[in-house]
């Protein structure tokens, strides 16, 4: 999968659930939010199906990476999410739910939501007031604005403001 501009984010909100769903089952997992750390990152790769190469992320020092997993199970990574901490809002860099979470097979839903509910968290915690920003690729600009009621704000910048990630956050977050 090549992608122009890095940055351009391609994922897809499937649906937004409380925390993630298993489509076999239909049943409920609640999830964490996580730091990646270097062993995290050495068991992502290519060869293991996934899309983006994670290591350079994860070596950029602006940036840090987060993995969901599910509650009490921190060594299978459901997604991952690069962010940069910029000094009015959150950026995401990089977003990616793991290989079985991809496609009409996927094993659960609402993994890329959940993890964008993450950075609007994050944003209101710095008191950014929960504004984040991506760039987003032109044909999935549409998709984001119905999904996660982001504003196209210029060129292919989306832009989740207070009321929108607000919605998000107490969706995914209850605590």
């Amino acid at each position: 999968m090549m992608r122009k501009n890095k940055d351009e984010q391609e994922f897809i909100i499937d649906k937004l659930t409380n925390s993630i769903v298993n489509t076999i089952s239909g049943d409920s997992f609640h999830t964490d939010v996580l730091l990646a750390n270097k062993s995290d990152i050495k068991e992502i790769s290519k060869k293991k199906g996934w899309n983006f190469n994670w290591k350079t992320e994860f070596d950029d020092i602006t940036k840090e990476v987060y993995k969901l997993t599910i509650e009490n199970n921190p060594n299978i990574i459901q997604g991952l999410l690069s962010l940069t901490i910029e000094s009015d809002h959150i950026y995401m860099s990089l977003l990616e739910s793991s290989p079985f979470n991809i496609g009409k097979k996927k094993l659960y839903e609402g993994v890329a939501g959940n993890l964008v509910a993450y950075a609007c968290k994050l944003s209101f915690q710095k008191g950014y007031e929960g504004f984040v920003a991506f760039t987003a690729k032109t044909q999935l600009i549409e998709h984001y604005e119905k999904t996660l009621g982001a504003f196209h704000f210029k060129n292919q910048r989306m832009i989740i403001e207070t009321k929108a990630s607000r919605i998000l956050v107490e969706k995914y977050f209850k605590n």
